[in-house]
């Protein structure tokens, strides 16, 4: 395996969006899954600025993992930060360091852009997930609960 981390491009467009679904089934919301490929296209490719910015891990010609990102440009701490949506590897290429490769290169982006935190969630029920986040140094915040509204 010769799997390479590096920011997506626009032809990545359809692949991610497979895995983007392929998250979608694991995080058992599919029903309400309404990105297509198009979306992914326009709005993280072609839309300035972009609303989500992405990097990649591929393996020849197949993309093998994905971590979704934007930025929060304004925070309490006067710098901006990463919110990272999404973080999914292909189930045959879990558990060759796809996933920690890729959250490094989000902590150099994050730094390349002066960004002092990167943030996410994590499923309550996903320990794996949680498992694997801790191992990376990454602390719970126990301060903030989420809330979300429906408009």
């Amino acid at each position: 395996m010769n799997t390479i981390i590096r920011k997506a491009e626009e032809k990545d467009s359809e692949k991610i969006w497979q895995l983007m679904k392929e998250l979608a089934v694991f995080e058992k919301y599919i029903n309400s899954f309404a990105i297509t490929p198009e979306i992914v296209r326009n709005s993280g490719f072609q839309k300035s600025p972009p609303d989500f910015y992405c990097i990649v891990a591929e393996d020849n010609d197949k993309i093998a993992g994905v971590l979704v990102y934007y930025y929060l440009p304004y925070t309490a701490q006067n710098s901006p930060a990463i919110y990272m949506k999404e973080l999914y590897v292909d189930e045959s290429y879990r558990g060759q360091k796809i996933g920690e490769q890729s959250m490094n290169a989000l902590k150099t982006e994050a730094k390349e852009n002066n960004c002092t935190q990167i943030k996410w969630t994590v499923a309550p029920w996903n320990k794996a997930g949680q498992r694997f986040y801790e191992k990376l140094g990454a602390n719970e915040n126990k301060d903030w609960l989420n809330y979300e509204c429906n408009v």
